[in-house]
């Protein structure tokens, strides 16, 4: 194995688009495994609504009848907010080619991610489709039809 696709985020509730973008990558013949990445936060975000060990406990429960995925605690064990480029570096001394996994609502603050430059030489960027959000040819989408959002379930509760 030494293609992976990595599916960072809050996952602040883990939720049903999540667990189609892991179907998507599936169908990917050219990604080995998929490894899903809790962060203990956010680096955009102050807090969270669930603390780190809930949304790991509710994402390894979610994707166990899952094949070829991992569950990760590398970012929650550092216990701070880890950026990507740290997270990818850590990967690429295991796996020879990683491709990075976002919702197509993080494309207009890619800029300000940690060495977005750096990062962008790392990895292939996946992107999921995500409210009519226009995804640039540069970007391998995924199509995914799931209108919900971590956000949309909060607000519920």
């Amino acid at each position: 194995m030494d293609t992976i696709a990595l599916f960072g985020g809050s996952f602040d509730p883990p939720h049903i688009g999540h667990k189609a973008i892991v179907k998507a990558l599936e169908k990917l013949e050219y990604i080995d495994k998929t490894i899903i990445v809790p962060a203990f936060l956010n680096p955009f975000k102050s807090e969270s609504f669930l603390s780190a060990n809930e949304r790991l406990s509710l994402v390894k429960d979610m994707f166990s009848d899952f094949k070829n995925i991992e569950i990760s605690n590398f970012e929650i064990k550092k216990q701070k907010q880890v950026p990507s480029i740290e997270t990818v570096n850590h990967f690429l001394k295991i796996y020879k080619k990683v491709y990075l996994v976002i919702g197509a609502d993080n494309l207009s603050s890619l800029q300000k991610w940690k060495n977005y430059n750096e990062l962008q030489n790392l990895v292939t960027f996946i992107v999921a489709k995500r409210n009519g959000i226009t995804i640039p040819k540069e970007y391998i989408t995924l199509n995914i039809d799931e209108n919900i959002s971590s956000t949309q379930i909060r607000k519920q509760n």
